[in-house]
């Protein structure tokens, strides 16, 4: 067991700045325990929780933005007792730089999470979600993937919000 969470260690920190987001980076958080789809980015400076790695799902196509944190689990108290939850990032997702996201959420299909934003609780398919208040803030039509241009993406989105400003 020691010997698995020093090798654990020393993958998450390779991957958190080798070149290769397509390929190394995801194949690194593989060997550690992480389920990820195809076609998925992770960018530099992403932190995939170390201790619990196999609570982590990310699904196809997904785009990881730079200085990410995934957390499956928070520790607390005297004892440090243990809580971890599962973290399924869907299928078409992008999560913009800087965010963080929490034990026991899903990410819905397609869905956008805007740069900074703290992940706490689910987010419906097809979602942008982020400021002013990290909340629900348009439907998508078109997810935004490599597969797509940002402009579609723009034009595809259907606001939720009357105020919001895209």
């Amino acid at each position: 067991m020691f010997f698995k969470d020093i090798i654990q260690r020393i993958l998450r920190r390779v991957a958190f700045t080798i070149p290769g987001g397509y390929s190394v980076r995801p194949m690194l958080h593989r060997m550690r325990g992480v389920t990820i789809g195809n076609g998925v980015w992770i960018s530099q400076y992403v932190y995939i929780d170390e201790l619990h790695p196999e609570s982590i799902f990310i699904g196809d196509n997904t785009s990881i933005g730079i200085g990410t944190s995934i957390i499956a689990h928070f520790y607390w108290g005297p004892k440090k007792a243990d809580h971890k939850g599962k973290v399924i990032i869907g299928k078409d997702v992008f999560i913009g730089p800087h965010c963080v996201i929490l034990p026991d959420v899903i990410i819905g299909d397609k869905s956008v999470i805007q740069a900074g934003s703290v992940i706490s609780r689910d987010v419906p398919e097809a979602t942008l979600w982020g400021a002013p208040k990290s909340t629900a803030i348009a439907r998508i039509t078109t997810p935004l993937t490599h597969h797509f241009s940002y402009e579609k993406f723009i034009r595809g989105l259907r606001p939720l919000l009357p105020s919001s400003r895209l």
